[in-house]
């Protein structure tokens, strides 16, 4: 039951989707003369990330819409114009897109993990995105070649954490789920939606949180390649908490 090929979230897992999110829409406040809106630009990012966290959500579980539809649900939300057209919805928000993209960085233990576990492991990428975001963001930031395959929830049809899209990723490798790792940075959605798909699921705890018992948790990536090679079955104890 060796692990064969290690599957990844992106935002927030290789990419630092919060910082620039917050870096991107801020610019994009002061240039639209909206610093102003819910109170305070602290008070707009507030509201972004509550109606980005919600529309998200809704679009995972299938209730939003599609891939477009849940930006321009963000859009008229966050301006509170709800009659606001298809065209001026994407008119606002791929505005935003330009300083969200200025912003775009990985972290700095993302490229050197990539590069190390490349030897020994395949590796391929899984979001609750859409291929026609993420595959443009991965070659911008220099590490598409990295990976065998990019599946993304829009043209899937199905999100993380249904099992149909972890199997789904497993078929485009052609290895079975025990075969495969996958690492992403949220506990239920990505760790536990893996796990129980039959996958080795590791949470990717940045922020030190914890308190998810059962799973397999690393604070940094430079604690993955040590974790794959000693325990490629996850059964002894973790050193990671």
């Amino acid at each position: 039951m060796t692990i064969r090929a290690v599957l990844w979230d992106v935002d927030d897992t290789l990419f630092d989707y919060a910082a620039a999110d917050r870096a991107g829409m801020r610019a994009h406040l002061a240039a639209e003369g909206l610093t102003g809106l819910h109170g305070s630009v602290e008070g707009a990012l507030r509201r972004w990330k509550e109606l980005t966290e919600l529309h998200w959500r809704r679009f995972e579980d299938g209730s939003g819409g599609g891939w477009q539809d849940q930006r321009r649900h963000r859009v008229r939300d966050f301006l509170g114009r709800p009659a606001l057209t298809d065209p001026e919805a994407d008119a606002w928000f791929g505005r935003y897109v330009t300083h969200y993209e200025a912003a775009w960085e990985l972290f700095p233990d993302a490229l050197p993990v990539l590069d190390l576990l490349a030897a020994e492991y395949r590796q391929a990428v899984l979001s609750n995105s859409s291929v026609h975001a993420q595959e443009p963001k991965l070659r911008a930031l220099g590490v598409r070649d990295r990976f065998e395959a990019v599946l993304c929830a829009a043209e899937l049809g199905s999100a993380k954490p249904a099992a149909e899209a972890f199997h789904a990723a497993c078929t485009a490798l052609a290895l079975a789920p025990h075969e495969v790792a996958y690492v992403g940075d949220r506990p239920d959605i990505d760790a536990l939606g893996a796990q129980e798909a039959g996958l080795r699921g590791i949470w990717l705890d940045r922020a030190g949180v914890g308190g998810q018992p059962g799973l397999h948790r690393i604070t940094d990536l430079h604690q993955l390649p040590p974790l794959l090679r000693g325990d490629t079955r996850f059964g002894a104890p973790s050193t990671f908490g």
